[in-house]
């Protein structure tokens, strides 16, 4: 049987309402799991209740938690929380005015319009809040794959991070699960090597292997790479945004005042020291007005690949010939 004590902080997975907002599903689970988790350590018998909105009617939340004879503690995790319909939402309502003991509510709610009431409600309410967003940036993802190494206790290079996100793309689950396999399965730092071994044949897939290719004029195998990765279901878009980063880093490169110690050009450029020795070595054929055709190149694919054309892979591979070729323009 559990106290009946409970922290008022909202950092608190027992607080009495927690609020899980977004669209990533890994972070709406990581969210709910640490309330369970964290109820089941005060009280091991402690009875969880996951419910969708078709699960709840007039009525059901106040039977879930009513006081039980035995004060036995209880989670209950509403699903969807913004698909309930109007009646149960007034129930819900009025429980955040006054929430039972030894019961722990999280709302997972998408967030958006649909169901805003709702959600104004609870934060007016106090509910303690988790951020769940989907991440559609790549550097998100890589801060979040840093995360799960550190999280291990773990180090792991900006290079092996990046590397994973390009390899495995926008699922976190598999990200995560990718992260939790090589700390297993590797000692001491994880670096780019290590997940070149592992994910060998996707990652000649990688968007960052096509833009590298096409970059140091080895047009075949950039299109070998591109035609490859579109067949496995890379975005085209993350290819454009490879594409553009491989060409901006050479033109800031070849525009950088010469003779500035590493460590000031990499502040200067704001690239990370093995970046700018990389395209150091790219950028040997590279001139000024082939930077210039290529960023156009890239421009025209990336508005094609958003809509503006009717086939995004022959915009992409336009580019990259564009690339290749420019590559070679001094």
């Amino acid at each position: 049987m559990a106290g009946k004590t409970r922290k008022s902080s909202t950092d608190d997975p027992l607080a009495p309402v927690t609020l899980a907002v977004g669209q990533e599903d890994l972070l709406l689970d990581r969210a709910v799991r640490q309330v369970i988790d964290a109820a089941r350590a005060a009280d091991a018998d402690t009875d969880v209740r996951e419910l969708a909105p078709a699960d709840l009617r007039p009525g059901t939340l106040a039977e879930l938690t009513s006081p039980s004879l035995f004060a036995e503690r209880k989670v209950v995790v509403v699903r969807d929380a913004q698909d309930l319909a109007a009646d149960t939402v007034k129930d819900v309502k009025a429980y955040l005015g006054s929430p039972a003991e030894e019961i722990t509510l999280v709302l997972v709610h998408a967030g958006g319009a649909k169901g805003k009431g709702l959600l104004d409600a609870a934060r007016k309410a106090g509910a303690r809040e988790v951020a769940c967003p989907k991440m559609t940036k790549p550097a998100d993802r890589q801060a979040f794959v840093r995360g799960e190494f550190r999280a291990a206790g773990r180090s792991a290079t900006p290079e092996a991070c990046q590397a994973l996100v390009e390899i495995l793309g926008s699922d976190l689950r598999e990200l995560a699960s990718a992260c939790s396999q090589l700390t297993a399965d590797v000692e001491g730092t994880i670096d780019e090597a290590v997940v070149a071994r592992y994910y060998s044949g996707r990652a000649e897939a990688s968007s960052f292997t096509i833009a590298d290719r096409a970059v140091e004029g080895r047009l075949p195998e950039a299109l070998e790479a591109l035609r490859w990765s579109l067949s496995t279901g890379v975005a085209p878009v993350l290819v454009t945004s490879a594409l553009a980063q491989g060409v901006r880093g050479i033109g800031k490169l070849m525009s950088a005042p010469r003779g500035m110690r590493p460590g000031d050009l990499a502040r200067e450029l704001g690239m990370p020291p093995w970046k700018i020795d990389r395209v150091r070595q790219q950028m040997r054929g590279w001139s000024a007005a082939g930077v210039s055709a290529a960023l156009r190149a890239v421009a025209e694919a990336d508005a094609a690949v958003k809509g503006g054309g009717d086939d995004p892979e022959y915009a992409l591979e336009k580019a990259v010939i564009t690339i290749a070729r420019a590559a070679r323009s001094r």
